[in-house]
């Protein structure tokens, strides 16, 4: 008689191997992995998932409000950043869009913490990777602000004021509510109008 027992054990549980910046760098250049597909968040590939119509549709308005609000050479879709010494090598998050304290054209590379003012994310299937995981490497880097925008939601969640590897200052926004950033607290939008 085959008896099924149910299995406790979680992925994570279970040995995997941690990759590196170097190491993904070394695997694309050889062609085994696309990075454009995947990103490396505390030394876990992480597969990027398809963005649907809701998501799509979240980011291009988010992006070009922060265009209206910033101007084009202070807004950069979907970069690779980078975040304090200790985490660089094992993360490389690629936010959905990033908003810079200083033109896009006096930046070589990747954008450095100190030259980011506010990193966004559009969520909806790894919200809770967005909410926690990533929290905590922005609030480490000490990136001011950053905006989660959560699809499923529909509201808006605001971090502010990094220390001690999280942030101090979270504030959630419903549909009907009016949010503005840090960088430019005279320009709001309504949270409603990103969905």
């Amino acid at each position: 008689m085959l008896v099924l027992v149910e299995n406790t054990n979680t992925f994570a549980a279970l040995p995997h191997k941690l990759w590196t910046r170097e190491e993904c760098a070394v695997l694309e250049r050889t062609g085994v992995l696309d990075q454009k597909g995947y990103e490396l968040i505390e030394g876990e590939l992480i597969l990027k998932m398809g963005k649907n119509y809701p998501h799509m549709l979240a980011l291009s308005v988010l992006t070009g409000w922060l265009y209206s609000v910033f101007g084009i050479v202070f807004v950069m879709p979907e970069p690779s950043i980078d975040l304090r010494p200790e985490d660089n090598p094992t993360s490389e998050p690629q936010p959905d869009v990033v908003v810079l304290n200083r033109s896009i054209r006096t930046i070589s590379g990747r954008p450095r913490p100190e030259e980011v003012s506010l990193v966004a994310e559009v969520s909806d299937a790894s919200i809770s990777l967005d909410l926690n995981v990533k929290a905590g490497l922005y609030a480490r880097a000490g990136i001011p602000e950053y905006w989660l925008v959560d699809v499923e939601g529909r509201r808006l969640v605001v971090h502010r004021r990094p220390s001690g590897g999280r942030y101090l200052d979270v504030s959630r926004y419903s549909e009907d509510e009016m949010a503005a950033t840090l960088g430019a607290p005279e320009v709001s939008i309504r949270v409603g109008d990103l969905f």
